[in-house]
């Protein structure tokens, strides 16, 4: 489909009012969303949440300056969609092909309280796709994955997957990699994951099996944990922003934390003195948690952010 197309489509899918459709950075098409009480953006690159906004408050999502809007990358913050694989696969991308894919928009809709809810589509992925499996042996099932996001003074957020075989199980892993803006990374603690067993993977591939401080968590050295068989929420406290954010779940047993810090090497799209403003606190089923659907079931994941100053 050109871009003609797909901004005739775009258009036919406005609410006054409500919804806009503009060419974003970088040439790709994006979605403005403003409601009563916030403001959001959405680029049909990897259906992906690069702005969300509550109104008298700072951004909630942190994007980076030297963010690349190119296709075949993902966009650096926001909320990538790792999916349906999440980390790096040999001969294959890093998390996945729906963050650096053209997503449709299906449908949009007015909520009575003023909020907006948007229905995207990954374009389907039929027996024998060229991607790789998830492990080695055979292609992907067919399957269809879908995304809605909704706002309001919330951020809600719903990624969907259907297995269409009519045999065969999808095995996959799922992960809402949401960037969160900080006012600075030495004044934020994480609430939720106090004594939480998690896998360390700051200082090797492999990963080391820790537990977590009876305390919050503080981010002061590279971090990259997965909390397994985790399904509770997290409290990201700021005391410069003065605010917490909560990110409470559905459907998910992994929490990830990162923070590349002063010392992980990483592309040009990340400027290195941006690790001060920035946590990832992710939400999903990876590793040891990733998911088996059966033939003909559907689970989606659903993520709800929120923020309340103080």
């Amino acid at each position: 489909m050109g871009n003609t197309d797909v901004t005739e489509r775009l258009r036919k899918l406005e609410i006054p009012g409500r919804t806009t459709f503009a060419t974003g950075n970088g040439g790709l098409p994006k979605i403005n969303i403003t409601t009563p009480r916030s403001a959001a953006e959405i680029y049909l690159h990897g259906a992906h949440v690069t702005h969300f906004q509550k109104t008298g408050e700072r951004p909630l999502l942190f994007l980076s300056a030297r963010s690349q809007f190119v296709p075949g990358q993902s966009i650096r913050g926001g909320v990538p969609i790792c999916f349906p694989w999440f980390g790096p696969r040999e001969n294959a991308g890093v998390h996945g092909f729906a963050r650096i894919t053209a997503w449709s928009l299906e449908a949009t809709a007015s909520l009575p309280d003023g909020g907006v809810t948007l229905r995207f589509r990954l374009p389907p992925t039929d027996a024998g796709s060229a991607w790789p499996p998830f492990d080695a042996g055979s292609a992907w099932p067919p399957f269809d994955a879908a995304f809605a996001v909704t706002v309001t003074d919330r951020l809600t957020m719903e990624l969907a997957t259907a297995n269409r075989s009519p045999d065969r199980p999808l095995e996959f892993e799922n992960c809402l990699h949401t960037y969160f803006a900080v006012g600075d990374i030495s004044a934020v603690s994480l609430a939720g994951l106090e004594t939480k067993l998690f896998d360390d993977f700051a200082h090797g591939a492999g990963g080391v099996r820790k537990e977590g401080d009876p305390s919050p968590l503080r981010i002061t050295q590279e971090t990259n944990r997965v909390y397994f068989d985790h399904a509770g929420a997290v409290e990201i406290h700021d005391d410069v922003l003065r605010r917490t954010i909560r990110v409470v779940k559905e459907n998910s047993s992994s929490t990830v934390v990162w923070n590349p810090w002063t010392t992980q090497k990483l592309p040009d799209d990340f400027d290195p003195a941006e690790y001060r403003r920035m946590v990832c606190v992710e939400s999903g089923n990876v590793k040891q948690n990733k998911l088996m659907l059966p033939p003909g079931q559907t689970i989606t994941l659903k993520v709800v952010l929120s923020s309340q100053p103080f």
